[in-house]
């Protein structure tokens, strides 16, 4: 995933499409958007940065994780097995990025009753394990099916992507140059946050435009 963050404006639509999409609990938001400050006054810029589970090809998470429930698929994402989630929280002090959570009761927007939404997407065995962000697992899974490519089609593409109102964020294969988000990459500067720690994560921040672009 790629966020361009010319383009964010910080309007948080992508978290309430997260949370609407996972259902997940009041305090918990797999998708967020800092809000940060840059410079000193009177140079001071304002700047959106959206966060979340970067999918690290080389996850601290994963290293830690005593009972083997997280795992690295062939595709890139990191996943977690609630079967085997012991919800140690090893895994949450490991990742520099605060991308995963533990909640140790099943709880909704407007108190122990859930709303139909909320009903219809809710997971027990995300009680008591840790989760976070997926990629919209599911959907990427139903795209190998149905012969569709994730960051096309908009039904095999993550809630938030789909959602982003600036166009912010990119989604889809980097290993395959002809990707909306390879392409983006290879005309633009772009860092990666906390790469210096070797956990090469796969959300790209996407500040400018090359100079012989």
């Amino acid at each position: 995933m790629a966020a361009d963050l010319r383009r964010c404006v910080g309007c948080q639509t992508c978290t309430a499409a997260c949370r609407h999409a996972n259902a997940t609990p009041p305090g918990v938001q797999w998708r967020t958007v800092l809000d940060m400050e840059i410079g000193e006054f009177p140079e001071v810029k304002r700047a959106f940065v959206p966060a979340g589970c970067m999918h690290c090809s080389e996850p601290p998470c994963m290293e830690v994780c005593p009972s083997t429930a997280t795992r690295k698929r062939d595709d890139g994402l990191v996943t977690i097995d609630y079967d085997l989630c012991i919800g140690c929280g090893y895994c949450a002090v490991a990742c520099p990025y605060q991308a995963r959570h533990i909640v140790h009761r099943a709880a909704f927007a407007y108190g122990d009753q859930a709303t139909q939404s909320e009903a219809a997407r809710f997971d027990q065995k995300r009680v008591s394990v840790a989760t976070k962000c997926t990629f919209c697992r599911e959907r990427i899974d139903e795209a190998k099916e149905r012969g569709l490519i994730p960051g096309v089609d908009p039904e095999v593409t993550p809630a938030c992507v789909n959602s982003c109102i600036a166009g912010a964020l990119t989604f889809g294969d980097r290993d395959d140059p002809e990707s909306a988000v390879s392409r983006l990459l290879a005309e633009t500067l772009h860092f990666r946050m906390h790469e210096e720690l070797g956990t090469d994560p796969g959300m790209y921040y996407v500040w400018d435009r090359k100079s012989d672009q």
